[in-house]
């Protein structure tokens, strides 16, 4: 199996009322919808910043005016799977109003969740939980490694 190797931005948008936005995701294309930031690859040639932008208009129809902080970065190195995944995401502010038109044809759906819902709603742990530490209170910039898309072996600097 070839490795595979990816870093990706995400952005953290919150409403007036606290809510955080999130964009239903069917990657397999069977409707099972699975909810994360709005975000996605840095593609060749482009910065982790210019990528951000981008996704963010792709997924939401929402433009991004500031980016105020990185609120946390997450490494996943599976080895079961053989891929890394490097993932910064940053809370910024925004203009616009939702209107998600994904090239790709995975994003379904966008909507914003209060903090306390997005444990229930994010199934995998290494895009959950830094969120909800985040969410919660947890400082910005914390740098979280994880030894699997499951969880296993995380630990936070």
């Amino acid at each position: 199996m070839a490795r595979r190797e990816f870093v990706v931005a995400a952005a953290i948008l919150l409403d007036s009322q606290g809510r955080v936005l999130l964009v239903g995701n069917d990657w397999q294309g069977y409707g099972n919808v699975r909810y994360t930031l709005p975000g996605g690859v840095v593609e060749r040639g482009e910065s982790t910043l210019e990528a951000l932008s981008r996704e963010v208009k792709e997924e939401t129809g929402l433009v991004i005016t500031e980016v105020t902080h990185l609120a946390y970065a997450v490494h996943v190195e599976d080895r079961r799977r053989n891929d890394r995944a490097v993932s910064f995401a940053f809370h910024c502010r925004y203009d616009g109003l939702l209107n998600p038109r994904d090239p790709d044809g995975f994003i379904v759906a966008a909507r914003f969740f209060p903090a306390e819902d997005v444990h229930d709603v994010i199934p995998i742990p290494p895009l959950r939980d830094p969120l909800v530490a985040y969410l919660q209170g947890q400082r910005p910039g914390t740098f979280y490694v994880y030894a699997g898309w499951d969880g296993r072996g995380v630990a936070a600097v």
